[in-house]
C-alpha cells in the first residue's frame, strides 16, 4: 500500500512532534481513516521529505511524530511560469492540476478581453484559495515537495509587462515557430495561454510590443486547457526532463 504524502504549512524539523492542519487531519483521519502507527509521508515545501507515525488520532486532530528530513528534488530544471488567461466551470482547476503535475512552477490566472470568466471580491479571494488547494493536492499526488504559487489574478497586459528575463511565448494557429524551432539552451519559459475564444488582434499585438513570440504547435485549434497541457508537455520534453 502506498504510503500517503501530506503537505504542512509550516516549516517541519526533524524528530518533532506536530499535529497536522485541519485539512489534512480531515483528510487522514475521516477520509482514509488512518490510525495510531499507521505511517505517512510529509513536506513542506522546502524540498524535503519526512517520514512521520502517526501516535493520536482525536475528533478533530491528527498528531504524528516525525523522522528526519531528507531532500528530495524531482523539480525540471526547466523553470515555466503559466499565465493562463481564466476559463469556465472546472477547465481552469484541471489546467491547474494537470500543469503542476508536468511542472510547472508558478500559475498566474488572468482576465483578458474574451475572458468568459467575471470574478471579483470575495468570489475572487476563495477560487484563488480553491486553486492553491488544487496545486497543494496535485504536489500530494504526484510526489513534487515544492508547492508551485498560484498568484493574484491580473489583467493580461499587467502581467506581459512585468520585466522577466524569461523566454516569453505565446501560442497562436498562425504562427511561424513551433517549439522544436527555439533555440536552446532555455531554462525560463513564461507561457500564455489565452481564454477560449481567443485573443483579439490587439491583444497579439501587446504581446509582441512586450517580446512574447509567437508559437504554432500544429494545423489543429485546441482548446484553451488542451494547449497549455500540450505545450507545457512540448517545453518538457525539449527542454526540461521528460524523454
Amino acid at each position: 500500500m502506498r504510503v500517503p504524502r501530506i503537505y504542512h504549512p509550516e516549516q517541519l524539523h526533524d524528530n518533532s512532534d506536530i499535529t497536522l492542519s485541519d485539512d489534512a487531519s480531515n483528510h487522514v483521519g475521516r477520509v482514509l481513516r488512518m490510525a495510531k502507527g499507521d505511517a505517512i509521508q510529509l513536506f513542506d515545501g522546502s524540498n524535503r521529505i519526512f517520514a512521520a507515525e502517526i501516535t493520536q488520532v482525536d475528533k478533530k486532530q491528527v498528531h504524528v511524530k516525525l523522522g528526519k528530513g531528507e531532500i528530495d528534488n524531482i523539480e525540471s530544471p526547466l523553470d515555466l511560469h503559466l499565465g493562463q488567461v481564466i476559463s469556465r466551470g472546472d477547465k481552469m482547476e484541471f489546467t491547474i492540476q494537470k500543469s503542476i503535475e508536468l511542472g510547472v512552477n508558478t500559475i498566474t490566472p488572468l482576465f483578458s478581453e474574451r475572458c468568459g470568466v467575471k470574478l471579483d471580491g470575495e468570489r475572487l479571494e476563495k477560487k484563488l484559495q480553491q486553486w492553491q488547494k488544487i496545486a497543494i493536492a496535485a504536489c500530494e499526488q504526484c510526489g513534487r515537495n515544492t508547492v508551485p504559487e498560484i498568484r493574484p489574478v491580473m489583467a493580461l497586459e499587467s502581467w506581459c509587462q512585468e520585466e522577466d528575463d524569461s523566454l516569453k511565448l505565446n501560442l497562436h494557429p498562425r504562427a511561424q515557430h513551433s517549439i522544436n524551432t527555439l533555440p536552446l539552451p532555455v531554462q525560463r519559459v513564461r507561457l500564455l495561454i489565452g481564454p477560449e475564444g481567443g485573443l483579439s488582434a490587439d491583444e497579439i499585438d501587446m504581446t509582441a510590443r512586450y517580446s512574447f513570440t509567437d508559437i504554432l504547435l500544429g494545423p489543429r485549434i485546441l482548446r484553451t486547457e488542451t494547449a497549455a497541457l500540450t505545450v507545457i508537455t512540448a517545453l518538457q520534453v525539449r527542454f526540461g526532463d521528460l524523454g
